[in-house]
């Protein structure tokens, strides 16, 4: 007798119970990612030094409109509950929000160590959950990888993908497709 042997999933309602019955210590950073429990890299110097600098940015420019979400959960579906390192979420949809909002207009990920996990699952994730962009400022080589238009992709982690990628270069500049007059300069983003 042979026995199909495959991991445990677990749903949000049960990680959310987990969290609250003390399963993970006080300083434990994992995500849910459709089902499963993942453990998150502590943050080198330059990646919090970026996230700092980056949160008084994006409260100056989005504050007004949008909730500013600096590792925060977003609930995506039943399965998935991932914490990026910026969400913008519209104030309407985050005060209507159950538990954590389930949607963004920007997702973005300080990619270093992370970067192909970033690239693949996460960018497949997000897709999936139908944000419309999604942004990879990768540390690594200095540039930022713009995801545009999430589509299904069989081949793609969790079937779905960004149909276009823009890799944007210091020196040059970039704006979010829901506020299009607002440009980023690339080098400011990475701290060049």
């Amino acid at each position: 007798m042979s026995i199909d042997v495959r991991p445990r999933r677990f749903t949000v309602e049960e990680y959310a119970k987990m969290g609250e019955a003390g399963v993970f210590a006080p300083d434990e950073r994992v995500e849910l990612i459709e089902g499963e429990i993942i453990p998150v890299s502590p943050q080198n110097r330059r990646h919090a030094s970026r996230i700092a600098r980056l949160t008084t940015m994006l409260v100056q420019k989005f504050g007004e409109t949008h909730e500013v979400r600096v590792q925060l959960p977003l609930t995506l579906g039943e399965t998935s509950e991932p914490e990026p390192d910026f969400a913008l979420v519209r104030l309407d949809l985050a005060d209507q929000a159950p538990r954590h909002p389930g949607f963004a207009d920007l997702v973005l990920e300080l990619s270093d160590s992370s970067l192909s996990f970033d690239r693949n699952q996460k960018a497949s994730l997000y897709a999936k959950a139908g944000i419309g962009e999604y942004w990879v400022l990768n540390l690594r080589h200095e540039r930022l990888e713009v995801r545009q238009a999430p589509a299904p992709n069989p081949e793609a982690a969790y079937g779905f993908d960004y149909s276009r990628l823009t890799v944007v270069a210091p020196g040059q500049s970039v704006a979010p497709l829901f506020a299009p007059g607002v440009e980023f300069a690339v080098s400011t983003l990475l701290g060049l």
